[in-house]
């Protein structure tokens, strides 16, 4: 959805100097510093919201860092939170659900609770064939964008044209959006979904189905992208790369499956293909943007299809049905371009904003694999090529147009975030962002000019990760944190990682997947009392 309007003077990212109120001492809980920079004169106004990855609490704080609000379960975040026009907390949730499909980002589930915490939905999708992960976005009719796993066998993906050795036992798993309608208090119905496996092609079986020059089909998905099929093959030090953040997302909880090296030859063969890691909607365009991480690209899709249109080629406003609207990223995927051409590296949140009144996306530019000798992620404002009838005017000799962005931020030094995976980048009213360095637990809101305004450190270091969270009681969610259901201070569930596997782990466990700031006027905050209080974790709380 839409989160803010970018005005034109934003654009200049001028590196005038901000004046800034005196900063207050750090505040401290603990070890850790929460908010060290707080220019509250300058900042957007409103509240933050955000879940940590390996704690049971959604957090509503204010500028100084205190939690005005919370939400308390006993199972992590599967990943991302957001506050609805009632007030109630829409959450995406990892359970340990029955599936044998596992990796960085997993859910499983959809919860909502009302404002004193109490659950009145849920909706679990979690088999052997779909499974939800990383991302929802709930729509101005009330109801929720999914993104889904959706399982092919590995004869399935062999068939298609991907190489036999480019597939593993778990077969292949191209992403899927569904749009679903709420049946309450528990299901949902299916009323609009899309298959990204309705929309390839591919150049190197011509036996198998959809078969043609990858080049000349640019708005199709080329169904060997990450095989040497597609690609140079993975270089030693990529191979050390990868091995190394996969057995710190591991040990994080935000990764599942197990810690089997790779062989010599490359990358184990892996279910999730796309790692779909973002999903937003226009409603003014009715458009999708996603964002895949292991392609190192952002995706539009038409939401204003039928389904049955949704599956081919034609129909839509923007005429070309399920088929993609526009890409940008990385232009080898679909053979329009080189290696060297890739301007996304790894990308989580794509968000739809406006860039002097004309669509434009942000993104949180991890940063992985960029080409230098620093190691850095940026915030980046792309335009998204509209006309006046909102028609993305995207193709131009068979490619997409992939401008440089309008603008980019980054710290200074640079060098101060870098965040290889998670993270996020909400665009504010003021023309700058929210940032999440989200493998540092941290938040900065940055304005128009790149000066930050606020700095603030999550302390909580919760202990529900995948190796040590405890289920949910058939009795549902516990209550707010203030509200009903509180309880007093308790033990912390088992620590640590099972016996023989390395503890690893992120730079901090504090890990956040992102965060939202919500405006003072948002609906869900009318008449809601909100009162100040110290963060409290899952450490701190006693379980049922």
């Amino acid at each position: 959805m839409i989160r803010t309007a970018l005005p034109v003077a934003a654009l200049l990212f001028a590196a005038a100097a901000h004046a800034q109120e005196d900063a207050p001492p750090p505040e401290r809980e603990g070890s850790r510093t929460k908010v060290i920079v707080r220019d509250a004169g300058a900042m957007a106004p409103g509240y933050t919201l955000y879940a940590p990855l390996n704690d049971g609490g959604t957090y509503l704080i204010d500028a100084d860092g205190n939690a005005v609000h919370a939400w308390t379960s006993d199972t992590p975040p599967g990943n991302s939170v957001y506050l609805l026009p009632n007030g109630n907390l829409l959450r995406a949730e990892r359970p340990d659900c029955e599936s044998p499909m596992h990796g960085g980002g997993e859910g499983g589930r959809l919860v909502e609770l009302d404002w004193d915490g109490e659950l009145v939905w849920t909706y679990e999708l979690c088999d052997d064939e779909r499974k939800l992960h990383h991302d929802v976005e709930p729509l101005p009719n009330g109801n929720v964008l999914v993104i889904v796993w959706t399982a092919l066998s590995r004869e399935e993906a062999i068939a298609l044209g991907r190489p036999a050795e480019a597939v593993g036992d778990e077969g292949l798993w191209p992403d899927a959006v569904l749009e679903l309608k709420p049946v309450r208090p528990a299901g949902a119905e299916v009323v609009w979904e899309w298959h990204a496996a309705d929309h390839l092609v591919q150049d190197r079986d011509p036996e198998a189905p959809n078969h043609g020059v990858v080049a000349d089909h640019p708005r199709r998905i080329n169904v060997n992208i990450g095989t040497a099929a597609a690609s140079r093959p993975e270089t030693a030090e990529e191979r050390r790369e990868r091995l190394e953040l996969e057995e710190r997302l591991r040990a994080l909880g935000y990764a599942g499956g197990d810690d089997d090296a790779a062989d010599d030859d490359g990358p184990r063969p892996r279910g999730d293909w796309m790692h779909t890691n973002s999903i937003d909607y226009d409603a003014e365009l009715d458009l999708i943007a996603l964002s895949l991480r292991n392609f190192d690209e952002v995706w539009v899709i038409d939401h204003s299809t039928t389904t049955a249109e949704a599956r081919g080629s034609t129909g839509g406003k923007q005429g070309v049905g399920g088929d993609l609207v526009w890409r940008y990223g990385n232009p080898a995927n679909y053979h329009a371009g080189e290696a060297s051409d890739r301007v996304c590296f790894g990308q989580h949140d794509a968000q739809w904003t406006r860039a002097g009144g004309a669509p434009a996306l942000t993104i949180f530019n991890n940063g992985a694999g960029r080409p230098g000798a620093e190691d850095y992620s940026s915030v980046d404002w792309i335009r998204v090529p509209t006309d006046e009838d909102g028609v993305v005017t995207a193709l131009v000799d068979g490619r997409f147009t992939q401008d440089a962005p309008l603008r980019s931020w980054t710290a200074t030094p640079r060098t101060d975030v870098y965040s290889s995976h998670i993270s996020g980048a909400d665009p504010l009213p003021h023309g700058g962002a929210l940032v999440c360095d989200g493998d540092s637990g941290r938040l900065l809101e940055v304005d128009a000019a790149g000066a930050v305004l606020w700095d603030f450190t999550n302390p909580i270091e919760g202990t529900l990760g995948r190796h040590g969270r405890a289920g949910r009681g058939p009795d549902g969610p516990p209550g707010g944190l203030f509200g009903p259901g509180a309880r007093p201070p308790g033990e912390r569930p088992g620590d640590g990682p099972p016996e023989g596997r390395r503890a690893g782990g992120p730079r901090s466990p504090n890990a956040l997947f992102r965060a939202t700031r919500i405006a003072p006027d948002h609906p869900g905050l009318e008449g809601r009392e909100l009162t100040a209080r110290p963060l409290v974790g899952d450490t701190q709380r006693q379980r049922r």
